[in-house]
Formats: C-alpha cells, structure tokens, sequence
C-alpha cells in the first residue's frame, strides 16, 4: 500500500495526529509521534472548558449529516463540554433535539446551545446534581413537558480524582465518584426507561482504563468497570423489548475532566 506523508500545512489545515494517507484517502495514525499541549489545571470539578487553552474540538465542520436522528429526542448528560458537547453537536447535526443535563457549568452550556441553534438545532438546558434523584426526576419531566417524548437517553457524566495510591482515596472521595459515576446512570436510566419505546437506544460512556487499568485512578476505574456490567445485564434485560443499550469506551482525550486531576505542575491534558 502507498502512503503520502501528510504535514501540519496539508492545504493549511491542522493535521490533529493524522500522519499518513494511504492512496484510497484513508489515514492512519502514526502512534510514534505525541501531541503536545500547554500543561493546565483547574482546581475544582466540574472544570471548565471555556478556560482551557487550546479550546478542544468538538465539531467537524466537513461532517454533514443524513437525518439518521430526524425527530428525536435525545438527553445527554454532562452535555455542555467536553464528549457531551461533540455527542450533543452530532446527534444535531443528524436531525436530533438534544436536553443537556449539567452540573454549574454555565458558560459552557450555554455556548453549546448557542452553536446547535445556529445549526438550526434545539436544545433545552437543565442544571442540576446529577447524583440526586430528585433531578434525575426533574431531566425526564422537563424532557416529556417541552418534548413529549425521549429516544435517546446518553449518559455520560463523571468524575476522577487522581491519587497515587488506594491509601489516599477517602471514603468521601469513593462515594462521591460511585454515586456521580454510575448511582446517577442507576437512576436516570430508571426514570427515563418508562418513556422509552421499541427502538430507542440507551448510550452509556465507560472508559479504556476498565480494560487495562490505571494505577492513580482506582476508584474511577471501578465505576467505569461497573457501568460495563450495568450496560452488559441492561442490554439483555431489555432486548426483547428492542431497546438497544451500548457503551462506548473513549481512550484519552482533552476535555475539562482532564484539566482538573488532582496535583498541579504536571500536564494533565488527557480524559481516559
């Protein structure tokens, strides 16, 4: 197979990893090479995208979409940055309506519902703490008042909080990323299944580390894991009603989560 070498000013557009392309157009990533970016922390989680520099991307302006999602009604959860953002501009951008759920981040959120209504979206955006069943009650309310129905239920909100051994994790540090990470997924999911018709799809996002682990992020880790057996047990659950439940298991990406692990001075630039 022929390759081309493919440069950072290939028709002036950054190549973002995309090393070579073969001679039928498509990429490869070449793995020998590592993206750089400025070291960043931000104390506090949520983090904010709106501070981070570079600002990640989370749109393809060369994407164009065929109304796989024309009529549907999605929530997404942790929508305002970050996986969210790029699931919630996507799924738009397919015809959909997106509700995105979400911590403080306000600033965020309203920019991603700035930028799906100037692709001629809607977007109903509903703060609240993800972790309190009374909000979760609120998500779907306000989905099936303004909506009249859910198709699409993402769950993607989470937390980590890096530390260098088991040790170091409080009780109150476990509790908080079990109950954030997969109690909130438990009990959304709950409310939301009662609305859910054959068809409709339950998304929920786990990570790489549940696969091959990650020494600093022992208790994150042992959420994701759990949320792999939630969706595996999910989905058999509900298949005979055809509803289709799948995870996703993101490798590292730049997003707020990343800017706000715990230690400073180090470049935390990446979300697994």
């Amino acid at each position: 197979m022929n390759y081309q070498y493919y440069t950072s000013n290939n028709n002036g557009q950054d190549d973002y990893g995309l090393k070579y392309i073969d001679d039928q157009g498509y990429g490869l990533i070449c793995k020998d090479y590592r993206i750089e970016f400025p070291p960043q922390h931000q104390d506090v989680q949520p983090g904010m995208e709106y501070l981070m520099h570079p600002r990640p991307i989370f749109n393809n302006p060369y994407y164009r979409g065929s109304g796989k999602l024309m009529n549907k009604v999605a929530i997404i959860t942790g929508g305002d940055s970050g996986i969210g953002r790029a699931v919630a501009v996507g799924f738009v951008k397919e015809g959909a309506t997106v509700v995105i759920a979400y911590y403080n981040e306000h600033k965020d959120a309203e920019e991603t519902k700035e930028f799906i209504e100037k692709l001629g979206g809607r977007c109903l955006l509903l703060a609240g703490d993800i972790k309190d069943t009374n909000f979760c009650d609120k998500i779907v309310e306000e989905t099936i008042n303004t909506f009249g129905r859910i198709d699409i239920l993402v769950n993607n909100s989470a937390v980590q909080y890096q530390q260098k051994s088991l040790l170091d994790i409080t009780d109150e540090q476990f509790d908080l990323t079990m109950k954030t990470n997969i109690y909130s997924m438990f009990y959304l999911t709950k409310r939301a299944l009662k609305y859910m018709v054959p068809g409709s799809s339950i998304i929920n996002v786990t990570s790489i580390t549940t696969f091959k682990g990650e020494p600093e992020l022992i208790d994150y880790v042992t959420s994701k894991g759990a949320i792999v057996g939630f969706t595996r047990s999910l989905a058999t659950n509900l298949a005979a009603k055809n509803i289709r439940v799948n995870a996703v298991s993101p490798r590292s990406i730049l997003d707020p989560t990343a800017t706000c692990l715990l230690g400073s001075g180090k470049n935390t630039n990446t979300r697994v």
